[in-house]
This record gives structure tokens, C-alpha cells and sequence, in this order.
């Protein structure tokens, strides 16, 4: 029986401008559609390459306290990077490239990574709901000066960070044991569109793992330390440094000391950082969804 391709968010075929050094934020698509062999000079290639780099420029900067504006940046960038991958996917020259025998095996590797990136975030976004029902308990807690229900709930709030903290080893170990291309004379395209998918996963592993130790790391309502945190026996070699800003900045303990205004300016910044929350969640959901598009677009290389 022939099989069917699979279908996944829908968007059209779009290269996003050249990099531009004046602004942070990601690119808009440019609509331009190529026809020709996703070789080193494809303009897609070009783009994914550049945007990679800022990736990494991206992760290696703040390495101190992190802001959530920071995190979303990441996150928004990660996006662009797998519509790009996307874009080059369903170009039919690359399917044809890489649905070679020989390289069938690492296809179906990278689709098992990209399925795991799929299930972590899916995870986190379970979690980051989560986080917000119990956030939003904590601040009626909070404006009622209630100190044993704040300790309750952030009790709660501290076993959620340490449910996104597990999530970092997991995607630690995405591409580990992904297989490298065969050797092949170097006019041929296959090895470096293979090269390329591996640097996507790389800085998606980077991204996540700013993401998910970030928060882990900062969302305690309790003093502690900053430089970084372990997940257990098995990864105690695993640390993550780079608290996010907003959730080191309230201080919920002795609440019933506080005074009228003290109270009002715990209860501004929690709305600040509901606000925060809201954001990451967002940008996470758009990453999601992307990391579900180029798995669906691997799928089809094999599929269609």
C-alpha cells in the first residue's frame, strides 16, 4: 500500500531576510520561492547557517542573571531556525537527496530525535500550565497576607522547577548517538544537508537547555544560590548556571511583617512576572509546534 504523506501545521515556503546586526529580534519571512538543487550556495542553507551562528552567540551571552526577555528571544530565534529547516525539507530536491538507502538510517535517527524534542516540550508545556495555576494561587495567597498558604503553594511551585529541572539531562542526551553521513566525493550536497540538520539539533539542544535550567534554577520562592543546580545522582556532573531575572526579585517570606506598601510592591512584580510566564509559554508553544512541523517534514522524506 502506498503510503501517505503526513500533513503538519501549515505555513507557506518563506526565506527569511539576511541577518541584520542592528536588532535582536527574529526576522520576517520574505516570500520567495527557489526551484533549484539545495546545494552549498542554496540561499536556505545560507540562511540556516547564519542563523545557527546567532544561536550560539545568543546562548553564550547573559551568562549571568537571565531575563525572560532573553529566554523569549531564544525561543523565537529556535523558531525560525526549524521553519528554515522546514523550508529546505520540503523542497522536493531534498527529499530526493536524502532518500537514499544510505541514508535511511540516519533519517529515521534524527526522526527519533526530533520525536523526543516533540515529547520534552509537550512536557514542558504541561508544566509551564502548571506553574501558572499555582502562581495564580500564590498571589491570592499573597494580597491576603496568608504566610502558610504561600508556603504551601510554593512548596508546589518548587516541585514543579524540579519537574522542568529533570527535563535538561533528558535533552541532553537528543543527537548523541546520531550516526555521521557516509563518506561521498565532495560535489555531493548529502553530507552537508546532513551536517546542517545536526547543527539544528546542537542549538536546539542549547536552547532548551538555557530553558528548562533557567527556570528550574530561578523559580524557587526561597533564597538560593544562583550558580547553577544538579539533577540527581545519575547526571550529577549536569549543572546549569543563569537564573532568570523576575524570579529572583520577590521575596514572599514573613509576609504578615510586611507593611501595606511593602505587600503592594510584592504584589506588582508577581503580576510583572505573570506576565513573564505568560510570555515564555507562548514562545514555547510556537517553538513547539515547530519542532512538529520538521519532524512531520522528515517523516515525509521517507513517506512520500
Amino acid at each position: 500500500m502506498a503510503s501517505k504523506m503526513v500533513t503538519s501545521f501549515r505555513r507557506s515556503l518563506s526565506f527569511p531576510n539576511p541577518p541584520s546586526h542592528t536588532s535582536s529580534k527574529p526576522r520576517k519571512a520574505l516570500h520567495v520561492r527557489s526551484t533549484s538543487l539545495p546545494c552549498r550556495s542554496h540561499p536556505i542553507i545560507s540562511q540556516l547557517r547564519d542563523e545557527i551562528a546567532e544561536l550560539n552567540s545568543w546562548s553564550g551571552s547573559q551568562s549571568g542573571s537571565r531575563s525572560s526577555a532573553w529566554l523569549c528571544d531564544g525561543l523565537s530565534r529556535l523558531k525560525a531556525v526549524h521553519e528554515s529547516l522546514d523550508d529546505l525539507l520540503h523542497l522536493p530536491q531534498t527529499r530526493e537527496s536524502l532518500r537514499g538507502g544510505e541514508y535511511s538510517n540516519i533519517i529515521e535517527k534524527l526522526l527519533e530525535d526530533f520525536l523526543r524534542f516533540v515529547d520534552i516540550y509537550g512536557m514542558f508545556q504541561t508544566l509551564v500550565l502548571r506553574l501558572k495555576e499555582e502562581y495564580s494561587a500564590t498571589q491570592i495567597a499573597v494580597r491576603r497576607k496568608d504566610d502558610l498558604k504561600v508556603a504551601f503553594y510554593s512548596k508546589n511551585l518548587n516541585k514543579i522547577a524540579q519537574q522542568i529541572g529533570k527535563l535538561v539531562p533528558n535533552v541532553l542526551s537528543v543527537g548523541k548517538l546520531l550516526p555521521m553521513p557516509p563518506a561521498r566525493p565532495s560535489y555531493d550536497d548529502e553530507p552537508e544537508l546532513i551536517e546542517v540538520v545536526h547543527d539544528v539539533l546542537k542549538v536546539t539542544v542549547s536552547v532548551s537547555v538555557a530553558l528548562f535550567g533557567g527556570l528550574s534554577s530561578s523559580m524557587a520562592f526561597r533564597k538560593q544560590s544562583c550558580m547553577g543546580m544538579s539533577f540527581g545522582k545519575k547526571t550529577k556532573n549536569v549543572k546549569v548556571e543563569g537564573c532568570i531575572r523576575e524570579f529572583e526579585e520577590i521575596n514572599l517570606e514573613n509576609l504578615r511583617k510586611k507593611g501595606e506598601e511593602e505587600v503592594k510592591i510584592v504584589t506588582k512584580k508577581m503580576h510583572e512576572l505573570e506576565d513573564c510566564v505568560v510570555e515564555i509559554e507562548g514562545c514555547g508553544e510556537r517553538a513547539f509546534r515547530s519542532l512538529i512541523n520538521t519532524r512531520v517534514s522528515l517523516l515525509n522524506v521517507l513517506t512520500q
